[in-house]
């Protein structure tokens, strides 16, 4: 629905993230809303919008507590933005933030807000935990009932195995294997050699430890729970410490816990926006966010559940470019988008948070340098 003459060019102002930490590790007592909420509150700092009111507010996390049913809302109470900033909740697994961009974008784009933070949590270390079904319906039996008799009558079914409680799965239920069994899948169906996976993953390492010594995340990582910068970067890793792991997934595969990503928490948010939002706060525009997509994969017959979709591959930008796209020219522009690119792809990892594509139905925005 267009609000105005013509649709706008949306702004990417900037990001802030928190460092991400193994799970049941730095994070383990820290819970999806604590993690967005200093997220959150950090982004208001760094771009002065304590007491501004925005459009809205897009975030969510994959696995969330039946107490998280508001959890945007109730972050931007404390994130120092004016209460009357509205907010949602969404939900797509391994694209959260990506979707929150693109609906805050287009919001932006047809003229209905003015300005709208995107973002993603994620954690597994303060997981949901529930008790069986069974006893779920020994509790409701027992509520619905008028008399005294029959509120008892369910308890006497009442067994040792009704209070063991039920983690989330990390299977997808279809297919019942995880996403490392699917990826030793796709590793064997493409024929991907363990040396080409590990000396992939040493590079990750040594760059991403590379890049926090150079100061490259200075202006993007803010401390949180006295974690600094990430603590899933191996500095120490070596292809000889690598090729020594044992397969994780599979006896005969590739996957190892030295060349898989590993279960990850945190959050991370960013700041969209017209031009002129932008302009009239003094906000510099680092970025455009130019186009998005949605396409999805029948993972259980024909291609695999991280494949891309290769039938709409085509169809995920106007002119058939990559998800991540630029023109420019100066030297100067080249490195804004290439820190711009690389925060993205780093900063959706999680998405987690902030967090990559879903493995059913995947979202490719598409970025321009200025």
């Amino acid at each position: 629905m267009l609000v105005g003459s013509a649709v706008r060019r949306v702004a990417i102002v900037g990001g802030v993230r928190i460092p991400f930490a193994r799970s049941m590790g730095a994070y383990a007592e820290a819970s999806n809303q604590e993690m967005l909420t200093a997220t959150l509150a950090a982004l208001v700092e760094r771009y002065r919008l304590k007491g501004a009111t925005l459009g809205d507010v897009g975030a969510g996390a994959v696995l969330k507590h039946s107490r998280d049913f508001g959890l945007t809302r109730e972050c931007v109470l404390d994130s120092g933005l004016a209460r009357e900033t509205p907010a949602f909740d969404l939900q797509r697994a391994c694209g959260t933030s990506l979707d929150a961009a693109i609906v805050i974008g287009l919001k932006i784009a047809m003229g209905q807000i003015d300005s709208g933070i995107a973002a993603g949590v994620d954690t597994a270390s303060d997981v949901p935990m529930v008790y069986p079904d069974s006893y779920r319906r020994i509790l409701l039996r027992s509520s619905r009932a008028k008399s005294l008799g029959a509120r008892l009558s369910p308890w006497l079914g009442l067994r040792p195995r009704h209070f063991k409680p039920q983690l989330p799965a990390v299977a997808e239920p279809h297919t019942g294997l995880s996403m490392g069994q699917s990826c030793e899948q796709m590793a064997k169906t493409w024929q991907i050699p363990r040396a080409e996976q590990d000396q992939l993953a040493l590079e990750s390492h040594r760059k991403a430890a590379a890049a926090f010594d150079e100061g490259f995340f200075d202006d993007l990582v803010v401390e949180f729970r006295g974690l600094k910068r990430d603590n899933n970067v191996r500095r120490d890793s070596s292809l000889e410490k690598l090729a020594a792991l044992k397969p994780s997934f599979d006896r005969q595969g590739t996957l190892t816990a030295g060349n898989s990503t590993p279960m990850t928490d945190g959050a991370a948010a960013v700041l969209l926006a017209s031009e002129e939002w932008a302009k009239s706060r003094g906000l510099p525009v680092l970025a455009y966010l130019k186009y998005g997509k949605y396409a999805a994969v029948d993972f259980i017959d024909k291609e695999g559940l991280l494949w891309r979709p290769r039938t709409r591959s085509r169809a995920c930008s106007p002119t058939r470019a990559s998800s991540c796209r630029t023109s420019t020219s100066t030297k100067s522009t080249r490195r804004s988008k290439r820190r711009c690119c690389a925060r993205s792809r780093r900063g959706n990892r999680r998405s987690s948070v902030v967090t990559g594509s879903d493995s059913r139905s995947r979202s490719a925005p598409s970025i321009a340098a200025r």
